[in-house]
């Protein structure tokens, strides 16, 4: 069965008052919203992701994900991503079998490395080690979700001998992807410890990952999963109208402000119009436009990747909460119904 979700960084305006977190508290409030509407629209997942910095409200989607826990009914609730690099793997095991406990259930923890570095100084970290540290933690997380009690020892964090780590979530285990951005070590890391795998796609050709997607999958097999039980994730940036030209124009705004200003601290050019259109175009990586447009390009990558999940990327930049809110709304109502329909079939 195909998963439809929605993930978020839940993107703010930086505060203007020192010491004030207005921006932070509106935003954080209307993110809550925004979670319970995708869980009545009957959305499967919503992810929420992790930035330690002034233009994102969430630094711990465990405390965000533990309030959502007690407001929704049945929508899966997962980080999207936790920098596990840069974090604790017992903190963050108590903390996901906690939200699990609060939900009954529906904790996921999607781990990756982060696609940005202000968490590895903030935490005493040191990039040079940012492959190990990541390799390291994992596998004490998964340690941790297989077992009451353990022993470890290693490089970067305390050992510790026999002992057990608490609560203990209300599933078995809690369900553990790895997010990648397309390095191959991460398809094979993936598929070597037998973990579902999500990807995002944010620019290009969608189809420039089916080699990427291929590595994991053959890998998979040859690690011994079966074919049947191999968990792909695919996400892209996804926004809604009711009319294509109307939401290009609203969103354009937007995305082009936070695309520039990510892109001017990596060097990339500035995000023309032109540049815009061509990832809007029917096989490229943006998902903007009217409910059809999206239904078919989602369709599309199901064909390059036969994806078992798909994320769709909301509330990207400062859009304003009526707009994501309207968006999700078409998402669940119309789009989701449309794939699980065109799929089943």
């Amino acid at each position: 069965m195909i998963e439809l979700g929605i993930l978020t960084f839940a993107d703010m305006e930086p505060e203007t008052l020192p010491g004030k977190g207005i921006n932070g508290h509106q935003r954080l409030k209307d993110l809550i919203e925004e979670i319970k509407l995708a869980d009545e629209l009957g959305l499967d997942v919503f992810g929420v992701g992790e930035h330690h910095r002034k233009d994102y409200a969430v630094s711990s989607p465990a405390v965000v994900l533990g309030a959502a826990a007690v407001v929704t009914k049945k929508i899966k609730l997962s980080s999207a991503v936790t920098v596990l690099s840069s974090d604790d793997p017992v903190r963050v095991f108590q903390d996901f079998a906690t939200i699990d406990l609060l939900s009954e259930g529906r904790a996921e923890i999607m781990a990756g490395r982060g696609s940005f570095i202000e968490s590895f100084p903030l935490f005493g970290n040191d990039l040079n080690d940012y492959d190990e540290l990541f390799t390291e933690k994992l596998e004490l997380l998964l340690k941790l979700n297989q077992n009451e009690k353990i022993s470890w020892k290693g490089k970067h964090r305390p050992s510790f001998n026999n002992l057990g780590v608490y609560p203990r979530p209300y599933q078995n285990e809690i369900p553990v992807w790895i997010a990648a951005g397309g390095t191959p070590a991460s398809a094979i890391r993936a598929a070597k410890l037998h973990l579902p795998l999500t990807l995002a796609i944010i620019g290009g050709m969608p189809e420039q990952f089916v080699s990427f997607i291929k590595l994991y999958r053959d890998n998979a097999i040859h690690a011994g999963m079966e074919e049947t039980k191999i968990q792909i994730g695919i996400n892209n940036h996804v926004f809604i109208g009711e009319d294509s030209q109307a939401a290009a124009d609203d969103f354009f705004p937007y995305y082009a402000k936070m695309m520039n200003r990510i892109g001017a601290e990596r060097g990339w050019q500035p995000l023309s119009r032109q540049q815009f259109e061509q990832l809007r175009s029917p096989k490229g990586a943006l998902m903007v436009g009217s409910v059809q447009q999206v239904i078919d390009k989602i369709l599309y990558e199901h064909e390059l990747f036969g994806f078992t999940r798909f994320m769709a990327h909301g509330s990207i930049g400062n859009v304003p909460h009526k707009m994501i809110m309207k968006s999700i709304e078409l998402y669940g109502s119309k789009v989701a119904p449309a794939v699980r329909k065109a799929l089943a079939n």
